[in-house]
C-alpha cells in the first residue's frame, strides 16, 4: 500500500466507530482462514490433475520419441509434487500456536514455497541434460499428430488450472500458492510450447527444434524458482519487503496515541500471511502502570484497526525521566 492509500485508510478508520474496527479485524481473521481452506482445495486439485496429465505426456513421449514431450511429462509430475509440498505447507500453516511453535506455524507456508522452488531448480537441470543429449542426437518423432493433440489439450487443461490457482493466490496473498500458481502457469505453458516444437520438428523437419523446446522448458522453470526462492529467503530471514513503510506506521501513532509518548524504534516482519510489528514507545516515567497499560492497547489497537494484516502488535514501554 502506498503512503497516499494509507493515509485515506487511516482517515476513514478514525472516523469510525470502535465496533465497526473490530468487526473488520474480525472480518479479516475469518479471510485468513478462508483463505487457507481455499487454497487446500485447489492445491488438492491441482495435485491430481498434474499427476494424471503427467502420466499421460510420459506415455506419449515414450511412444512418439519426443524430447518435449518427455520434459512436460517430468515438469507435469515435478508439478505435482511441489503442488503436495504446498498442500502440506498450508495445512501446517492453520495450525494453531503450541509450546513447541508459539509463535505459530505460519512460517511454514513460506517454507513449503522454498523447497517448492529448490525441488523445480532440481527439475529443470534435468530437463537440461535430456534436452541437450536429444539437441546432439536427434530422432525422429513417432505419432506426431497425437503428441501435438495431447500437448495442446494438457496446455489447456494446465493454463485453466493455473489461473484459477492464481486468482486464490492473489486474494488471500498465500505466497506458496503464488508460487504454485505461477509454476502451473509454466506448465501450460510449455505445453503449448512443446506442440509448436513438435509441429516444427515434423513439419518442417528441424528435429532440433524437439529438444529446444525442452530446453526453453527448463527455461521457464529456472525462471519461477528464482522468484520464489527470492521472497521466500527473504521472509525466512525476517527481511521487510512489505509496501507498510514503518514512516507510515510512525506517523499513524504519533497522529493517534497522546502527546508527550515518543516513538523510538518500529520492527517490522513478516510471518507468512500474517505481519508482525514491536513497537518502542518513550513514557514518562512518573506515569501510573494503568495508564502505561492503557496507551499500550490503545497502540496496539491504532496499528490493527489500521493495517489489518498487522497479526501481532508488541509494544514495548521505556521510562523516561524529565
Amino acid at each position: 500500500m502506498d503512503k497516499r492509500s494509507s493515509e485515506e485508510i487511516s482517515a476513514q478508520n478514525s472516523l469510525r466507530p470502535e465496533s465497526e474496527v473490530a468487526k473488520d479485524r474480525s472480518s479479516y481473521i475469518r479471510l485468513v482462514d478462508e483463505g487457507f481452506i481455499a487454497g487446500q482445495r485447489i492445491a488438492k486439485i491441482s495435485v491430481i490433475t498434474l499427476i494424471s496429465i503427467g502420466i499421460v505426456e510420459l506415455l506419449m513421449g515414450h511412444i512418439s520419441g519426443s524430447v518435449v514431450a518427455t520434459a512436460d511429462g517430468v515438469d507435469s509430475m515435478s508439478d505435482a509434487m511441489i503442488s503436495f509440498i504446498v498442500l502440506i505447507g498450508l495445512r501446517f500453516a492453520r495450525r494453531p500456536a503450541d509450546r513447541k511453535f508459539q509463535f505459530g506455524y505460519h512460517k511454514v507456508e513460506t517454507f513449503a514455497a522454498l523447497i517448492a522452488a529448490i525441488g523445480m531448480i532440481v527439475i529443470g537441470s534435468f530437463i537440461v541434460y535430456h534436452s541437450y543429449e536429444g539437441f546432439i542426437h536427434p530422432e525422429e518423432i513417432k505419432q506426431p499428430l497425437l503428441t501435438m493433440v495431447v500437448l495442446a489439450i494438457a496446455g489447456g487443461i494446465s493454463l485453466h488450472r493455473a489461473f484459477q490457482m492464481r486468482s486464490i493466490a492473489n486474494k488471500y496473498h498465500l505466497l506458496s500458492l503464488k508460487t504454485d500458481a505461477k509454476n502451473s502457469i509454466k506448465d501450460g505453458s510449455a505445453s503449448v510450447l512443446g506442440f509448436l516444437s513438435v509441429f516444427i520438428a515434423t513439419q518442417f523437419g528441424f528435429l532440433q527444434a524437439d529438444a529446444i523446446g525442452g530446453m526453453i522448458i527448463a527455461g521457464f522453470i529456472f525462471s519461477v524458482a528464482y522468484v520464489s526462492l527470492k521472497q521466500s529467503s527473504l521472509i525466512l530471514v525476517d527481511a521487510w519487503h512489505n509496501p507498510i513503510s514503518v514512516d507510515y506506521i510512525k506517523k499513524l501513532l504519533e497522529e493517534k496515541i497522546e502527546v508527550g509518548v515518543n516513538v523510538r524504534s518500529i520492527k517490522l516482519r513478516q510471518t507468512g500471511i500474517v505481519s508482525r510489528a514491536e513497537i518502542h514507545v518513550e513514557i514518562d516515567g512518573n506515569k501510573p502502570l494503568t495508564e502505561v497499560e492503557m496507551l499500550m492497547q490503545n497502540t496496539e489497537k491504532v496499528i490493527k484497526s489500521n493495517i489489518p494484516n498487522m497479526g501481532v502488535v508488541v509494544v514495548v514501554p521505556h521510562a523516561k525521566y524529565k
